[in-house]
């Protein structure tokens, strides 16, 4: 339920109290009022940017416009194979033969981005994820779907289920290379939780993305990501183009001991599409500080018990909440603490009931888990009378 209602009248001041604590350390108040003209902008017609550490979305600009990913498709097929090798399905040294079609569509004969793959040859899985990810090989992202699944539309079905458990909502993968599909859809949320997935499920692997060369077949290439180099340590993940929908960026950085993800799409040229990712990327640093709400163990709000000798049991947070907010404004940001309930007795201490949102004018930015700071044994007959009764009365609220 929401921190609302009967919840409300009854843990009034503590609450307030808490949120008045929470609202000075963070520096920014619970306010409709114009932001400061210091706050990040982009000429990207759809951003996102996130940090995975604290799980704060820092900013948000039609997060879940679609858009056609185009070479970031690779990144989806990329993700797929790290999860087949976790799995066990496949091995880095799992030798793949290049079939013809391979060849002729994604390689030497394509004229476009290619490791050069020798048709009838067996590649191992690694060399490949390497042809895929440093050259933006598309006879490498070919080779590996009909390596793994048969065919490119067995495995783009893949990439899709896969896109799914990740929690990517809206996107559908039509092809493991990205070649032009009007049914091939993502967005700049879904890339930056697609990134996500992989540090933190498969960071092993992400050092691929900033080698800085390749060579294959005696050809040697550079890293193909027109953003590798051009933004201060960024260390992944790549770029896209379409006819319909223009150029795209995914970008991971690492500095100051702080990582944040971003995504733009929608650009036109490459040129825009470096200068807007730089934007949103920099834009963390430039206007985004820490702050911290919480300490582990404080008293965040109290919820509800039915049947128990007390009447509620205090909500703490499980470990300290900080998160980044921007530095020096009137952003309208609130704090709402979720929770189901009434909570039954018996009432155990350390369970996890509920969470704090944070939540800015594009939804929820933050989310932190909350336990019971008490144990609540179940009352007597009388004590589960009251309760009931006073759920009759009032739990309508």
């Amino acid at each position: 339920m929401l921190f609302s209602g009967p919840l409300l009248k009854s843990c009034l001041s503590k609450v307030l109290t808490g949120l008045a604590k929470a609202l000075l350390v963070a520096g920014f108040a619970c306010s409709a009022g114009a932001a400061s003209a210091e706050t990040l902008q982009t000429r990207a017609p759809s951003a996102f940017l996130f940090e995975p550490e604290s799980g704060t979305i820092l900013f948000a600009k039609n997060a879940d416009k679609p858009f056609q990913p185009g070479s970031l498709s690779k990144v989806m097929t990329a993700a797929v194979v790290f999860k087949a090798i976790s799995e066990g399905e496949v091995f880095t040294t799992t030798e793949c033969k290049v079939s013809e079609h391979a060849w002729r569509t994604g390689g030497a004969p394509s004229r476009g981005a290619t490791m050069f793959a020798a048709i009838k040859s067996d590649i191992a899985v690694m060399d490949l994820l390497k042809g895929m990810i440093i050259q933006n090989g598309n006879d490498a992202a070919i080779i590996l779907a009909e390596c793994l699944d048969g065919s490119e539309a067995a495995f783009a079905k893949r990439m899709t289920e896969v896109a799914g458990e990740i929690g990517m909502k809206n996107s559908r993968f039509t092809s493991p290379a990205g070649f032009e599909d009007t049914k091939a859809q993502t967005t700049v949320r879904d890339m930056v939780l697609l990134a996500d997935y992989i540090l933190k499920k498969h960071v092993g692997f992400y050092p691929l993305y900033s080698e800085p060369d390749f060579t294959w077949s005696k050809i040697f290439q550079r890293n193909k990501n027109p953003l590798f180099g051009e933004i201060r340590q960024l260390d992944g993940l790549g770029a896209g183009t379409s006819k319909a929908d223009g150029l795209a960026g995914l970008a991971s950085v690492n500095r100051d001991d702080r990582r944040v993800i971003g995504a733009v799409s929608g650009l036109s040229n490459d040129k825009s599409r470096l200068a807007a990712i730089k934007e949103v990327i920099e834009g963390a640093w430039d206007f985004y500080g820490l702050s911290r709400l919480y300490d582990a163990g404080d008293i965040i709000a109290e919820a509800r018990v039915f049947g128990g000798e007390a009447a509620s049991v205090p909500l703490v947070a499980t470990d300290p909440v900080s998160v980044l907010l921007p530095r020096g404004t009137t952003l309208d940001y609130r704090l709402r603490v979720v929770y189901s309930g009434p909570i039954p007795a018996p009432v155990e201490k350390g369970v996890q009931v509920g969470e704090l949102r944070v939540i800015g004018a594009d939804g929820i930015v933050y989310r932190a888990p909350l336990e019971t700071g008490a144990a609540v044994p179940q009352g007597s007959l009388t004590d589960r009378a009251s309760g009931a009764l006073y759920e009759l009365l009032f739990g309508w609220f």
